[in-house]
């Protein structure tokens, strides 16, 4: 799409670079997209080509905002590396978050789950670094908003939750729009899952918090006048109230949305618009309006059109096909729509192993490749016998990744077999590595036997307590329910917190971040998933704490 002239432009001063970045600004402003890209590409080759790299990086921030806006996801994503990596050099920034952001839900939508979930947690990473709520809300929006596309709305609520929570007072009103905004997106992805599942109720309890989420974020849109904010949530209000059968109050708000969305250039939310209104004419009972509709917007799908969009147009063409009795049609399109839909769950089954399984997990996916090598050999040599000793941490005295993996199975099986609670919980000690830098592996060393010890007298014979590797423990709470492993580790944080640090080193103060998460579901890999990402909350929402997945 941008594609250098063969021959050098000509050089352009500084204040010509900075008031080029003017009138981009102002395009920004106005949402004039295709002008305002090429002055920002306009600065961002000159400003390459001549060193002006605080000109390159602002033109590069706004390059990449024109293009997410336009839904030119491939093309941002390549604009977004070249101008994260010079942002990264500089050091935290907002705008190095809202990069992030972008590339984050540019990927998602593109269903590249894996670079999402990579780019969310940076985003997390750098907006906790600045210490910025704004940036933080925004930054868990994003890591949450991967968790809705990757299958699992209900932690996605969740998170947006938490993050609406922090934005909930004071001068946040664009952030509480966006949380509020995404929360009503995030029941839309619900609702669908439970529709399919024939759990209605659910689904139309799904869609009423929907609609309470929806309506006061389309009231802050209107309140801040930006024509974005008014398309991006007046969407979202619009289908809530299709599925709960309004269909004029869905009409008045979906009509404007699509002409605001074109008049502006935002064609992946001209795609969206123009299913949703498909789907109105079929709920009116215009099947024929319907198929015509959604026949026009498929012989005009694009590159830009998302994984959701793409499911959503073939899932119309199979229903008004089916309704005008066209058969063959709707078995063509029924087809396509579980093409795609298998390559999206594969898609985000390989995500979620790559990113839910902990290196516990890992280390047994390695184990048990060994085993089945040396197993398919009839010749082989006896699998080694583990030795008590063998399974225990040798700084701690507590047990090893090696006992855990020798009981879990069997923990798990007698659990599912009795119907049984069982919570696992990750412990991470916050800033260990910065500990180790201050005051020295010695003293590091000190905190992880400290801790082993408040663990062993916080906990229950029949717990088990492991020490996986560098900051991290694991603990397994057997016939134990959620809230009462919650107690016992928010006692454990409460004694690490008040600790007397300063005899092992003066001016040392440790804290843990703990995350949990409970069986049922009876799957270590799941489970281990979901403390994990648990404790990474706990971590973006300000380290010494206990999150509950």
């Amino acid at each position: 799409m941008f594609e250098s002239s063969p021959e050098s432009a000509p050089e352009l001063t500084s204040a010509q670079l900075e008031e080029l970045l003017r009138q981009a600004r102002q395009a920004r402003e106005a949402l004039q997209l295709p002008q305002g890209l090429a002055l920002a590409h306009q600065v961002w080759v000159a400003a390459d080509e001549q060193g002006y790299l605080s000109e390159q990086i602002e033109a590069g921030y706004l390059r990449v905002f024109f293009l997410v806006r336009q839904g030119a996801l491939a093309e941002m994503l390549r604009a977004g590396e070249e101008v994260a990596a010079l942002m990264r050099e500089q050091g935290p920034s907002e705008q190095l978050c809202e990069v992030l952001r972008w590339m984050t839900l540019s990927s998602f939508e593109s269903g590249d789950f894996e670079p999402a979930m990579r780019f969310a947690h940076e985003g997390c990473s750098v907006a906790q670094r600045l210490g910025n709520t704004r940036q933080i809300a925004l930054s868990l929006n994003a890591l949450a908003a991967v968790f809705e596309r990757m299958g699992d709305p209900w932690q996605a609520e969740r998170l947006m939750g938490e993050a609406a929570a922090l934005v909930r007072e004071g001068d946040y009103a664009f952030e509480r729009m966006i949380s509020l905004n995404n929360l009503s997106a995030v029941t839309l992805g619900a609702y669908y899952l439970l529709q399919d599942g024939e759990r209605f109720d659910l689904a139309r309890q799904a869609l009423e918090r929907g609609k309470q989420y929806a309506t006061e974020a389309f009231a802050l849109a209107q309140a801040a006048g930006d024509p974005f904010s008014l398309v991006l949530t007046a969407g979202n209000l619009g289908e809530v109230n299709l599925h709960l059968g309004e269909l004029d109050v869905a009409e008045a708000l979906l009509r404007p949305a699509l002409e605001q969305a074109q008049e502006h250039g935002l064609q992946a939310h001209v795609l969206r618009l123009r299913c949703v209104l498909a789907d109105l004419s079929l709920a009116r009972g215009r099947a024929d309006l319907a198929h015509q509709e959604i026949a026009d917007l498929l012989g005009n799908l694009t590159e830009m059109a998302s994984v959701p969009t793409q499911l959503r147009v073939h899932k119309l063409m199979h229903r008004t096909s089916k309704a005008l009795g066209r058969t063959a049609e709707a078995l063509k399109h029924l087809e396509a729509l579980h093409k795609i839909e298998r390559r999206s769950t594969t898609v985000q089954l390989e995500a979620q192993s790559r990113f839910f399984v902990t290196r516990l997990e890992a280390e047994q996916a390695r184990l048990q490749a060994e085993q089945a090598t040396s197993s398919s050999s009839v010749a082989g040599p006896a699998a080694p016998v583990i030795s008590g000793q063998d399974t225990i941490d040798p700084l701690t005295g507590l047990r090893n990744r090696r006992h855990l993996e020798s009981v879990m199975p069997g923990l798990m099986l007698a659990a599912e077999a009795k119907s049984a609670s069982l919570t696992l919980a990750l412990i991470d000690v916050d800033h260990l590595k910065q500990v180790n830098t201050e005051f020295g592996y010695a003293a590091g060393d000190q905190v992880l036997q400290h801790l082993a010890d408040m663990l062993r007298d916080n906990t229950r014979g029949s717990d088990i307590l492991v020490r996986m590797d560098g900051e991290e423990f694991l603990v397994v709470f057997p016939d134990t329910v959620a809230d009462r492993a919650f107690e016992v580790c928010e006692r454990l944080r409460e004694h690490v917190e008040l600790h007397p640090w300063n005899e092992v080193a003066p001016g040392l103060h440790v804290t843990l971040s703990i995350g949990l998460a409970s069986a049922p579901p009876y799957g270590t890999d799941l489970l281990a998933g979901r403390a994990q990402n648990a404790m990474y909350r706990a971590k973006h929402l300000g380290m010494n704490r206990v999150a509950l997945a």
